[in-house]
């Protein structure tokens, strides 16, 4: 039984240093506004803001006094940055010691006493299955955390480490913009096997990157907006949710007003056509 994850994720990449540079009244405001819509899991990596950000969103947890079993969060490790912890290179490191220092770490800097869903960020060469199986087995026996998963890992990567421990998640790239994942396989393996997908940047680059593809979505999304009456970030959230994989969008977005409408798509069942048709734009061509 996996860990019951609200259906949009909070995304917390940009809230510290390397983007928003939040104080920690303005986290918790935003931790209290998410929860109100009913948005109550939070996505951290141990890097967001060269490894501070987590422990910027534990001080403003901790002096919010949110109950802990309100919110889930969700963290990653094995990324070791340049420039960081003595690192001289970008590298990763799924050693068994490594993973669970990494994981109570977190713990340290989220001032909580488990992880809801504790992942692998990035796969590695070097990583050894029964190595990994081994800190995650000790990880769920301590209670620290609940679930175990991954974050861009092909399905023979998945495959892999499913084989000795587990697998419940496995977050993706994927939007209008970005489908391979619905293409290559990835999402029929995950429902083969019970994974279930989350998805990094469910916006794509609609709103970021002026190019021909985005031009054309714009405009079938400006249809929509006035078909369903929400704003094109909430019909492109409804476009991921209504895939049969029931994919979880972790969205970055510290706008309020955004916020307050993303639960929205949950409700929201768009035309088969209409799902097609978003489809149809992001491809320049029509479904093979």
């Amino acid at each position: 039984m996996k860990t019951q994850l609200s259906p949009i994720v909070a995304g917390t990449m940009n809230w510290g240093i390397w983007d928003k540079k939040l104080s920690t009244s303005e986290m918790i405001h935003l931790i209290n506004i998410c929860i109100e819509n009913k948005i109550s899991t939070f996505d951290h990596a141990d890097i967001y803001g060269s490894y501070t950000t987590e422990a910027e969103f534990g001080k403003a947890f901790a002096e919010s006094k949110i109950a802990r079993e309100k919110i889930q969060l969700i963290s990653k490790c094995g990324i070791q940055l340049e420039g960081n912890r003595k690192n001289t290179n970008k590298h990763y490191d799924y050693s068994k010691e490594y993973i669970i220092w990494s994981a109570e770490n977190s713990l340290k800097n989220l001032q909580t006493d488990y992880l809801d869903v504790f992942l692998l960020h990035r796969p590695s060469p070097l990583m050894i299955a029964d190595e990994i199986a081994e800190a995650v087995e000790k990880l769920k026996k301590d209670g620290k955390i609940i679930d175990f998963g991954l974050s861009n890992f092909t399905s023979s990567q998945t495959e892999l480490i499913r084989k000795k421990a587990e697998v419940s998640y496995n977050q993706v790239q994927f939007s209008a913009t970005h489908h391979e994942a619905m293409l290559d396989g990835s999402f029929d393996y995950m429902q083969v096997h019970g994974i279930r997908p989350m998805s990094w940047n469910p916006l794509g680059t609609v709103f970021r990157e002026d190019t021909e593809q985005t031009r054309r979505l714009k405009k079938v999304l400006a249809e929509l907006v006035e078909k369903y009456g929400v704003g094109s970030d909430t019909i492109l959230l409804a476009w991921i949710l209504q895939h049969p994989a029931q994919v979880i969008p972790v969205a970055g977005t510290v706008n309020i007003a955004r916020i307050q409408q993303f639960m929205k798509a949950v409700e929201l069942k768009m035309d088969k056509q209409d799902w097609f048709a978003i489809w149809t734009e992001s491809m320049g061509n029509e479904v093979p």
